[in-house]
Order: C-alpha cells, then structure tokens, then sequence
C-alpha cells in the first residue's frame, strides 16, 4: 500500500463531500499503522444494461482506491434493484422483476473492468445477505431508523408535504443499502451526491450495529454533452462506453471547451498535475481543441484498447476537418416502389441514418442533410433508379445509398 499521505489529493480529486471532513487521512493512517488496507464500497443498481461515462465516475475513484493498495468491493444490488430507489423520484418507482435485474447485471459485470482492475476487484451481490433477512430480521433493521429521520428525506418531505403517496417499501431501499456497509463492514463507501442520505444511513446503521461507521464520499454527477443536466441515455446527452470508438470520440470532441476540464477533473487518469499544466499551456495560447483530442484518446484506448484512440482521432481530423468521408461506411441497396425513385426521406430512413421519415424532414429544415458532400433542403426530391450517391445526416451518419433499376 501507499504510504497514507501520499496520493491523498489523488483520492479525494473531484469529490463533493467527504463525511467526516478531514476523516480520510485519518482512517489511511491507522489502516497503514495496521498493516490493512481499507475496505472500500460502491453499489450499483442493475436499473440500465449499459453504462455511460456518468457511471464510470464512481468507477474512476474505486479505482484510485485499488491503485493504492486497497481492497473495491463492486456491490450490484439486485435484492434493492427489485425494491426500487425513490431517490428524486416525485412518485414510487416500478421495480424491476427478477429477469430484468440478472440480465442488466450480468451487462455490468462485463463492462466494469474496463475501468477497474479485474484481479483486485470482488464483485458482490446484495441478494446474497439481503435474501437470508427473515421477517423478524427485517422488523429488527426497520427499528434501528425512524419515520422522522426518513421524511428529512428531501424527496420524502416533498412528496409528504404535497400529498403524493410514499409507499411503505420505499422506506426500506435506504434501510437495505445501509445494511450492505454493515454487512461489507466497509470503511468507505463512495456515491453521487445523490446519494448522500442513503450514504449516511449505512453510517448509522453501523454504529448500531457495533461497527465503526464508514467514510462518505460523494461524487458529483457529471454533466452531459449539453453542459447542463446530468448524463443519461433518456435525455440524449450521453456516451455509452461501449459505443465504437468513432462515437465516444466524435461526442466527446462536442463538449464545451470550459466542460472539458470538468471531464478531464472526473473521467482522466492524469494525476492533477498534468492536468494544471493542460490548463496553463491553454491559458497561453495553446488550442484547447488539441487538448480535447488528449482526452480523447485516453477515453477511447480505455474502452477499446491501447491505439484506437488516436485511429479514431485519425478518422475525426480526416472526416471533419479534411473532408474525407470514412472508409467504413454502410452500402445500402433500395428498389423503387415506382419509376420517379425513392424518395428522400424514405432512402434516409431506410438506411438508418434516421429513425423516422418525419426526422429526415426535421433534417432536411435544418439544413443537416448532404448528398455528396452537398446540402439539400428539398423535401419533395427523390433519387431516381441507376442512381449512388453519399447520403450525410448530421456530422457522423454516412451510408452510400443507391437505387436498383427496376428489370
């Protein structure tokens, strides 16, 4: 293990809060004088099949943990996957069925350890103590908190206050995630900030049980390619880590240049000071679009192996900035329901660079459409049978397009 002062600016690098202040130093140097590492948690619930770079925050910072000599316990909740988490929810959340739970986690099992070490992680199921409780051992965990504590619950008191139902259930989400700690007999457990009550409650429920309450850490949530709300699949302004290597690093390439130290703060493995240098050769002049291209390329070899960061920064700087169109693209043959062709809006559908005809329309408006390299606005063209051309939607859908001549 490292030395307990070493790298502990590493460790608490974008975090939001760590509770007790100062408390982490402390639990590193009564581990090192032990000759133990700490015991470190984060727990995931199996809500999504995939996982977005959001995700990979808290997994970012487990790994620090392991870098340092100590032990990551990768928790997927699939006993309070089943319960369903209210956190910020204005009603109770559908909980997922058993199927669901085992599908989407068995996903987050193969994705995790492209980020974390897969010999120094032990991946754990909340199930495996959480479906042992008998009635009797759940009334005895439910004793241990109070409807008081639960409705300072911001969502909670919300809900309460406006006359919105809480179901009863929904009080135990909390109970179970804090009997995990107890069960892990973790000495840090890192969330978002989200979590931070849930978090708290796993101290609590510790000391109730005899244990020394752990460290809690929150992580912020990151933003997403808009800048402003959190990422997440529903709102479109996500990157999927298993997204091909062209994808991750074209949207990445999308961000802000003010969000790209945001970004490299939450999602880079450069120690910080690197990153204060990327700052200052920036503040004197150097171009922040290469600075992004780093981030880029750290991002894209992490997900998809050492060298395909910087093939896909080749693809980019030859695609957009160069002109050149890629040398992968889908070829798609169409027949002409008649001899005046295939519409336009019919072909981009049908080549999938459009999930409706009505968004081709939204396309063509916008101006988002070229053909050969060619903008075209008229909605009412067709491309006629004998016809090939290079169909764009956007700056990354191409498919070569062309018509079947009718026999």
């Amino acid at each position: 293990m490292s030395k307990p002062n070493d790298h502990l600016q590493e460790l608490i690098r974008g975090c939001d809060e760590v509770v007790p202040e100062d408390a982490l130093a402390r639990r590193l140097a009564k581990a090192a004088e032990a000759g133990r590492p700490l015991q470190i948690k984060a727990g995931f619930d199996p809500t999504a099949p995939d996982l977005h770079l959001g995700h990979t925050v808290l997994l970012n910072k487990m790994r620090a943990f392991q870098d340092q000599g100590h032990e990551v316990t990768f928790l997927i909740g699939d006993f309070t996957g089943m319960i369903g988490d209210p956190t910020g929810k204005s009603e109770t959340r559908p909980a997922l069925t058993r199927e669901q739970v085992e599908d989407n986690a068995r996903s987050y099992e193969a994705q995790v350890y492209k980020v974390l070490d897969a010999d120094k992680t032990t991946v754990r199921f909340n199930s495996q103590w959480l479906g042992k409780l008998t009635s009797a051992d759940m009334i005895q965990l439910a004793a241990k908190h109070t409807v008081a504590r639960m409705l300072e619950r911001d969502d909670f008191a919300k809900r309460y206050k406006s006359g919105q139902p809480i179901a009863i259930h929904e009080f135990m989400y909390p109970l179970t995630q804090g009997y995990d700690s107890v069960a892990l007999k973790s000495d840090v457990e890192l969330g978002g900030t989200d979590q931070k009550f849930n978090l708290l409650v796993g101290r609590q429920l510790q000391q109730a049980y005899g244990q020394a309450p752990q460290i809690v850490m929150t992580m912020p949530l990151l933003e997403g390619l808009d800048g402003v709300n959190k990422m997440s699949k529903s709102l479109g302004n996500y990157i999927g880590i298993t997204e091909p290597p062209g994808e991750i690093f074209g949207k990445l390439m999308k961000i802000s240049d003010e969000l790209m130290w945001r970004y490299f703060e939450l999602l880079s493995f450069r120690p910080l000071a690197e990153i204060d240098a990327l700052k200052a050769a920036v503040a004197e002049g150097r171009n922040p679009r290469d600075v992004k291209f780093e981030l880029g390329r750290e991002l894209v070899d992490r997900f998809h192996g050492l060298g395909t960061g910087q093939a896909a920064q080749d693809a980019f700087v030859a695609q957009f900035q160069q002109g050149g169109l890629p040398d992968d693209m889908p070829e798609v043959a169409l027949t002409p329901a008649d001899a005046a062709g295939v519409p336009l809006a019919n072909a981009l559908k049908d080549a999938g660079l459009v999930a409706s005809t009505s968004e081709a329309f939204r396309m063509l408006k916008q101006g988002a459409v070229k053909l050969d390299q060619h903008r075209v606005e008229d909605k009412s063209l067709c491309l006629v049978p004998g016809s090939e051309q290079v169909a764009q939607v956007g700056k990354r859908r191409f498919a070569r397009i062309s018509i079947v001549v009718a026999p």
